[in-house]
């Protein structure tokens, strides 16, 4: 295995040592935005979502406890800073740390399923599992494998909220020495 740095670093390795991350599941990550108000409502904003369940106290309250948070801004709550002066340094497990050939990456679809709504104050925890590694694939792009992973989000108390299915190309451009 080896790391190379193409704007975020990527281990490269063989499909054999990959295969061997197919069901390894990452440590749980405990998010660091807050589920908040402000954040809602300028998302709601900027997509002219006028949903009451994003703009209506009493409303979203009387329905389901609190404002609730728009689907789409799942990865909004689930990202980091660069810099945290209150987190340990470490590094997180993520599939750019998948040992396969190829350091170039293009996301290729997702799917979110939502259990329940995302609420004002909460602040998710979560983990992610690597579901296949395709056998490798010539495409108009290049040559590479696909992957597939599942990251599930929980409450703070774990109760289950959402999981999002993502499947990534990562492969060699054509002309492109492999690594």
């Amino acid at each position: 295995m080896s790391t190379e740095s193409t704007g975020a670093d990527v281990t490269t390795g063989t499909f054999e040592e990959a295969q061997a991350w197919i069901g390894k599941k990452s440590a749980n990550k405990f998010n660091e935005i807050e589920v908040n108000r402000a954040m809602i409502q300028f998302y709601a904003a900027s997509v002219e979502d006028a949903n009451p369940g994003y703009w209506d106290e009493e409303f979203a309250n009387n329905a389901w406890g609190s404002i609730v948070s728009p689907p789409g801004m799942l990865m909004v709550w689930s990202m980091t800073t660069d810099w945290n002066p209150m987190r340990e340094e470490g590094e997180e497990s993520s599939t750019f740390d998948l040992p396969l050939p190829g350091t170039t990456l293009i996301n290729v679809s997702t799917e979110s399923e939502f259990f329940r709504h995302m609420k004002v104050g909460e602040i998710f925890n979560s983990d992610s599992e690597i579901v296949s590694i395709s056998p490798e694939k010539k495409t108009k792009l290049g040559i590479g494998h696909f992957i597939v992973s599942c990251t599930t989000y929980r409450c703070g108390a774990g109760e289950k909220v959402a999981t999002n299915t993502n499947t990534m190309f990562r492969y060699i451009p054509h002309g492109e020495a492999s690594s």
